[in-house]
Formats: structure tokens, C-alpha cells, sequence
């Protein structure tokens, strides 16, 4: 490989490296936004836990979320949990 492919290929690869870490530092930036909004929202009273699980429900498919509800329901049906 001459030195002018080589300088090329290290100035991309460098360019590569620097934009991920600058999407690593943005990542943690919204992670500590996110987190500043759960205490927030822990401290005005509400289940940051729920909170999380309704979060994570609203991003699925709104059929597998019924079908799973229809079957925990019949699940907690034979146990005799209803």
C-alpha cells in the first residue's frame, strides 16, 4: 500500500472514529435528559417503573400487546387469579 492510500485510509478511518464518539457523547447526553425526566417525574409522585413499562409497551405492535394480555389473561384464569 503506497503512504498517500495510506494517508487517506487513516484520515477515514479517523473521521469514522470521531463521528461515532461524537454519537457515543450525544447518546449519553440524552440518557442523562431521560433520566432528569423520570426524577422529575418520580418526584412529583409518579411509578417511574410503570411509567417505563408503559413506555416500552407503547413502542410494540398493538396486536402482539393483545394477544399477549388475551394469553396472561387466560393464564391467570386457570390459576384462578382473577
Amino acid at each position: 500500500m503506497s503512504d498517500a492510500a495510506y494517508n487517506v485510509t487513516a484520515a477515514e478511518l479517523r473521521q469514522f472514529i470521531e463521528q461515532f464518539e461524537q454519537l457515543e457523547s450525544e447518546k449519553k447526553d440524552i440518557a442523562d435528559q431521560q433520566a432528569d425526566v423520570m426524577a422529575e417525574a418520580k418526584a412529583r409522585g409518579y411509578d417511574t417503573k410503570v411509567m417505563r413499562k408503559i413506555i416500552a409497551e407503547r413502542k410494540r405492535d398493538k396486536d402482539d400487546v393483545a394477544e399477549e394480555v388475551a394469553i396472561m389473561d387466560l393464564y391467570k384464569s386457570a390459576l384462578g387469579m382473577v
